[in-house]
């Protein structure tokens, strides 16, 4: 029997360490037995030639694999986080080049699109669907223009107005729109405002809980992470991710000052994005000496720097309940890591972490508060602080576990037709 083809467009795969390229790169590569699988991204922003290490020319199109899985790699603008007109220009390249990939692509069953980038990732399997008389599944990892909207990245409202009235119209074209969290599934119902809402279900992200397991502090690999960046005998408030808009990081990180006369503590950013040189200029100026900022890791010693941490931020901006669900927590949950979360009240993650019981949970903007739960877990007992993040883990493997979610999106793909 010829298996089903289906499209998968996303700006980020394999090898990027964006949290939605390494989930996509999981799916796919758990799918490609059941389904036929194409997979349109942007190429890799830099590719060493293999005599002098210098950049190689590139094509607008490249066609790569991975394993059964054929990769169209599209050659985009690099782009400057920091930057909104970087940004824009780089969302237009993708938006029009992915849309050509995409018709040049003869027989497709299924296009599978995620909101990234805002708006226009939607709006790609809108325009593919039409033009290749086909069925969409739509991925919401991120609400937007809400998202925008809560960081107040402009102030024209007939922008917000506009790019929800296009988003709304990609969901309506979409056979499916398929949120990451209860809470979002809440917000799609509440934008069509009574009328009909598009089928849709909730499929949660996930860790790779086989992969990313609790480890001693005293594992050989833990203990050298720690000692090659410092880190031996510290408490440890680690956040590891996006260092991007959405997160009030540059607001956070003025926490830290708060424990500059405490030795034994040290906060640990590992990550890229937008806000991370103001961060970095703020702890300069602030003299804080017990903050240290890494690069991302390598997807296979993530598991070692995710069980260096004594406790974990997961955060974001106030405003974003519904809009989006931090990935993060479950890399935290599966380590078995308590976690600080400064998250609104009914939440996904914040309910996560409270079901579990896997930490404590404060509203953001609350920066006090915050102070003084980083300070109550720095003091609690090490065996309950322990026992604290186990429960994560233990939730983690009860009720989100990555072949849960891999399954329902293999039943979901395989409904329509």
């Amino acid at each position: 029997m010829e298996k089903k083809k289906i499209i998968f467009v996303a700006n980020y795969f394999y090898p990027d360490y964006a949290s939605t390229g390494q989930l996509l790169t999981e799916l796919c590569l758990s799918l490609q037995t059941h389904f036929d699988i194409t997979v349109i991204a942007v190429q890799p922003e830099i590719i060493p030639a293999a005599s002098d290490n210098k950049k190689t020319k590139r094509k607008l199109f490249e066609e790569d694999t991975l394993e059964d899985i054929t990769i169209v790699r599209l050659r985009t603008p690099v782009v400057d986080k920091g930057n909104k007109l970087s940004r824009l220009k780089f969302i237009m390249v993708y938006f029009l080049m992915a849309l050509v990939a995409l018709v040049r692509i003869h027989k497709v069953d299924l296009i599978y699109t995620i909101s990234s980038p805002p708006i226009l990732g939607g709006l790609i399997g809108a325009f593919g669907k039409v033009l290749k008389r086909t069925k969409l599944v739509y991925n919401i990892q991120d609400f937007n223009p809400e998202q925008a909207e809560a960081i107040s990245y402009t102030r024209q409202k007939w922008i917000f107005k506009l790019a929800r009235s296009v988003d709304n119209l990609s969901c309506r074209l979409s056979n499916h729109v398929i949120t990451v969290g209860s809470d979002m599934q809440e917000t799609l119902v509440n934008r069509f405002n009574g009328k009909k809402v598009p089928d849709n279900s909730v499929i949660n992200n996930w860790t790779d809980e086989q992969d990313i397991v609790p480890l001693s502090s005293n594992h050989p690999m833990v203990k050298q992470f720690k000692v090659k960046h410092g880190l031996e005998n510290k408490f440890i408030i680690m956040y590891s991710g996006n260092l991007g808009l959405y997160y009030d990081l540059e607001n956070i990180i003025r926490a830290t000052s708060e424990f500059k006369e405490y030795s034994e503590v040290q906060f640990v950013f590992i990550g890229e994005g937008g806000v991370k040189k103001s961060m970095q200029q703020y702890v300069l100026d602030a003299g804080c000496k017990n903050v240290t900022f890494l690069p991302f890791q390598p997807k296979e010693t993530i598991k070692y720097s995710l069980n260096a941490a004594d406790a974990h931020l997961v955060v974001n901006q106030k405003g974003i309940k519904g809009v989006s669900v931090p990935s993060k927590i479950y890399g935290v949950m599966a380590a078995g890591k308590p976690v600080i979360g400064v998250l609104e009240k009914g939440s996904e993650a914040a309910s996560l972490i409270e079901a579990s019981g896997c930490g404590v949970v404060t509203e953001p903007q609350l920066y006090a508060d915050m102070v003084q739960k980083i300070e109550d877990l720095a003091r609690m007992d090490r065996e309950d602080l322990e026992q604290m993040g186990l429960a994560g883990r233990a939730y983690l493997e009860e009720h989100l576990a990555k072949q849960t979610s891999i399954d329902k999106y293999k039943t979901l793909l395989q409904s329509i037709s």
